[in-house]
């Protein structure tokens, strides 16, 4: 069953049962229609499970993957115990940030998804500022 942006906000208002994935999906469509990448300033997704956090640099024009990232890749692996934390969200920006500037991304736009901007979120943003890439 397919909803339409208005019902679903109708639905969030009125506080009517409203079921956690639809919730999500307009979340990401809301922010979507504000954040769009382009040659120039490609888009930097990141998505977040319970176990790990991936992270893709993404030309909206073409529609294609530049380049992307995640706590499990063997470098972040070696050094944090699991992907769940900060920490390990960090040292995978700063990852993403130098494969980054190897490509010669520097300026990006940031999209966070469904998510709010704390914890590992956060730290994948500070991640990437501290490599190097600029937003």
């Amino acid at each position: 069953m397919k909803l339409s942006k208005r019902v679903l906000l109708k639905l969030k208002n009125k506080n009517k049962k409203l079921k956690p994935q639809k919730f999500k999906r307009l979340k990401r469509e809301s922010l979507r229609g504000r954040v769009k990448g382009n040659q120039d300033r490609p888009r930097l997704s990141v998505y977040r499970s319970n176990e790990n956090i991936y992270a893709q640099i993404i030309d909206d024009t073409t529609a294609t993957t530049l380049l992307s990232c995640s706590t499990l890749d063997r470098d972040i692996t070696l050094k944090a115990k699991t992907g769940r934390t900060c920490e390990a969200s960090r040292l995978m920006g700063e990852k993403l940030a130098g494969l980054s500037l190897k490509q010669n991304i520097t300026k990006i736009v940031f999209d966070r998804g469904p998510y709010l901007y704390h914890g590992r979120i956060k730290a994948v943003a500070e991640g990437a500022r501290a490599g190097g890439l600029q937003f």
